[in-house]
């Protein structure tokens, strides 16, 4: 099962997430938003939007890549670069798979 880190950066103090597989490797990371409210309002928004036609296919200086978008166009969240279409569409797949049944770890407690 998936997971979404959710972690705080202390270079810019902003929340951000990251989704990760079910083999650990990260598939979408986040935007930065200000605060953790809006961060957990993104990671639901990613889990709601886990459908193909809600995800833009990029391909920019010889790198496969992906947007996922919410409803409204709203970009909330960015594959990782991959080398071939077919692999980047195996990231899609596992952000369709893995997102709405992933738990959520604030790594932002204790801090």
């Amino acid at each position: 099962m998936g997971k979404f880190q959710v972690f705080k950066s202390t270079g810019n103090s902003q929340y951000y997430y990251r989704l990760r597989a079910s083999n650990n490797e990260i598939i979408q990371p986040g935007e930065g938003y200000t605060t953790k409210v809006n961060c957990l309002a993104g990671i639901a928004s990613v889990k709601a939007n886990c459908r193909s036609e809600r995800f833009d296919k990029t391909y920019v200086a010889s790198q496969y890549g992906f947007n996922h978008k919410a409803s409204n166009g709203e970009i909330i969240g960015r594959g990782e670069k991959y080398t071939t279409s077919a692999n980047r569409d195996s990231g899609i797949a596992a952000v369709i798979r893995e997102a709405p049944g992933a738990l959520v770890e604030d790594n932002t407690l204790n801090k």
